[in-house]
């Protein structure tokens, strides 16, 4: 479902940024995170002080770890 995983750069020790392959899974992302213990940092939506396309949800494990799943596309209507 992600291509890669980045670390984060205002936690570098607790943060985490997986990229999504379109909003959708960002959404997906967000529901089971919250379905398997995880708690809210940010539903999901756009972001644009990242910049105009950043869609994201921000949760937190159940270790208190940050997570973060993106995309950067601008709408899920991508050829291919």
């Amino acid at each position: 479902m992600f291509s890669h995983i980045t670390l984060g750069s205002n936690d570098i020790a607790r943060a985490r940024a997986f990229y999504a392959p379109d909003r959708a899974a960002v959404a997906a992302f967000y529901a089971a995170a919250l379905a398997h213990g995880g708690s809210d940092e940010g539903a999901p939506g756009l972001r644009p002080h990242y910049h105009l396309h950043y869609y994201a949800a921000f949760v937190r494990d159940p270790d208190g770890n940050k997570l973060q799943a993106v995309c950067h596309h601008d709408t899920d209507d991508r050829a291919g």
